[in-house]
């Protein structure tokens, strides 16, 4: 009987991830398999769960509710500042994303959401936060935990 993918094992998956509108946000296609360990925390809770119990050459799709992924949107990650506040070396458009130093000396991703005259506004939700995210996964290999 194959081995089944459990917590702690090292699975390598093929996938291919999307929106439920079908734009693809990601996938493996033509580059390495994902590597990681089951149960471990290093990819998203619903991906994590949703390999467990596949074996080698198993193929399904997941579907993984925004909870189970990166999260509701949370407006107070979202901030207007003024357009002089901030030195870009590029004229600022909505779709940049930045990285912004705070004063403890940890970086955060931001996105440009909107631009006007006087104001940048920014956005440090991911950009997946508030997605449902669609999965087809492939399992391509699985290294039992020692």
């Amino acid at each position: 009987m194959p081995e089944q993918a459990k917590k702690g094992d090292t699975v390598r998956v093929h996938y291919e991830g999307r929106l439920t509108d079908g734009q693809v946000f990601d996938s493996s296609e033509g580059g390495e398999p994902l590597e990681f360990e089951v149960g471990s925390g290093q990819v998203i809770t619903g991906f994590d769960e949703g390999v467990q119990g596949m074996s080698v050459g198993d193929k399904k799709t997941i579907e993984i509710e925004a909870d189970d992924a990166y999260g509701q949107r949370n407006e107070a990650l979202t901030r207007e500042v003024p357009r002089d506040s901030m030195t870009l070396e590029n004229d600022p458009q909505p779709g940049m994303n930045l990285v912004l130093q705070l004063p403890d000396g940890n970086e955060i991703p931001v996105a440009i959401t909107e631009v006007t005259e006087e104001t940048i506004t920014l956005d440090a939700n991911h950009p997946l936060a508030g997605h449902k995210l669609i999965f087809d996964i492939e399992l391509v290999g699985v290294t039992e935990a020692a």
